[in-house]
């Protein structure tokens, strides 16, 4: 798992979907980009919640967020539904 040091493109790749999702209750949250989620959000509070100081942590995350939903999205379309 990343930490609040490393570069923000370093949390651009999602987590395997399937394995965070694996053993997930039915109201539990998962979610495999959870490294960027904090990066952006220890960013925020190292800039005292000034967003434009971290809008690289912001794009990662969106980044990481886009390419797990498209996994998700061909894996769906290939049949892997499996966890």
């Amino acid at each position: 798992m990343s930490t609040s040091q490393d570069p923000p493109s370093a949390t651009k790749t999602p987590e395997d979907w399937k394995v965070t999702l694996k053993n997930k209750g039915p109201s539990e949250f998962r979610d495999p980009c959870l490294a960027a989620s904090q990066a952006s959000m220890e960013c925020l509070n190292r800039h005292d919640y000034n967003r434009d100081d971290c809008l690289e942590y912001f794009r990662a995350y969106r980044e990481c967020k886009a390419a797990w939903l498209k996994q998700r999205r061909e894996d769906r379309r290939s049949g892997r539904t499996d966890m």
